[in-house]
């Protein structure tokens, strides 16, 4: 499955949505993302499984890219 990752580079800072930044990741679940990024200090404000029309809404756009761990 496909997920969608909002998070903040810094994770000393406090969240602002308009630094907020996204990557999409292939996992079994969201604890398997967690476990897939634990190793990047970046702050996961949120993990959103993507599917069916949401995630072909998702390809269309130019910076899906997912990404190999």
């Amino acid at each position: 499955m496909i997920f969608k990752v909002f998070y903040q580079e810094n994770p000393d800072e406090v969240p602002v949505r308009e630094k907020t930044k996204t990557l999409y990741i292939e996992a079994e679940s969201e604890r398997d993302v967690r476990q897939k990024l634990k190793n990047h200090t970046i702050n996961i404000e949120y993990i959103q499984p993507l599917e069916g029309t949401h995630l072909e809404y998702e390809k269309q756009s130019p910076n899906f890219n997912v990404l190999e761990i």
